[in-house]
């Protein structure tokens, strides 16, 4: 096995950005494939789709970085994340999170330099972006959720478990129009929340 057991420990920088998509700029007219039992969230014909630039340090388990795109489900009575787009720059934890928790993970390289983001794939630029936080909480606070993905023909719902600094913040994201990404060209995130220093379990 070429990837830690879960929970996965992981620490590091993480920058969620939410954006309001028209479903037929998101789907390109296609449905999306969503977890069994999963329902689109729809806000007057709108998808609530989130980002994420994180980069994992070296004190957690792995140390890699990452761009996700997620868009919000119902299931049952639960609303979850559940990720529909995400690449890493680690073969282990791309192999990891498509094993583990049905994550479906692509490899890119990235470009981070302090809160300025870039990704590219074999095939060309993915997305670029800035954050830059505003307003610092002064310690850290716990923060869980859970989110649901395809795994061998069946809805996989995973813990997060995590605590951090949480800022808000201004970002710029900038997915390229010819790109994976491309529904997001154009769109500017109605908020950007920082999690600074963040210590994370992830899975059960």
């Amino acid at each position: 096995m070429s990837y830690p057991p879960e929970p996965w420990e992981l620490h590091g920088q993480l920058h969620a950005s939410a954006f309001l998509v028209p479903l037929d700029r998101l789907t390109d007219g296609a449905p999306l494939d969503l977890p069994p039992g999963c329902r689109l969230v729809r806000l007057g014909g709108r998808a609530v789709v989130g980002t994420a630039w994180v980069v994992y340090e070296p004190t957690g388990v792995l140390d890699y970085r990452e761009l996700m795109a997620t868009v919000l489900v119902r299931r049952g009575w639960r609303i979850l994340p559940t990720i529909v787009r995400i690449w890493v720059d680690s073969e282990e934890s791309r192999d990891g999170g498509r094993a583990l928790w049905g994550i479906p993970k692509e490899l890119a390289g990235f470009d981070v330099a302090g809160g300025r983001f870039a990704a590219a794939d074999d095939t060309g630029p993915i997305a670029a972006g800035t954050v830059r936080a505003v307003a610092t909480t002064p310690f850290a606070l716990p923060l869980s959720f859970r989110i649901v993905q395809w795994l061998h023909g069946r809805a996989k719902v995973s813990p997060v478990r995590s605590r951090a600094r949480l800022a808000l913040s201004r970002a710029r994201f900038d997915a390229e129009p010819a790109g994976p990404l491309a529904f997001l060209t154009g769109r500017r995130p109605l908020v950007t929340v920082t999690m600074r220093d963040f210590r994370m379990r992830f899975g059960g």
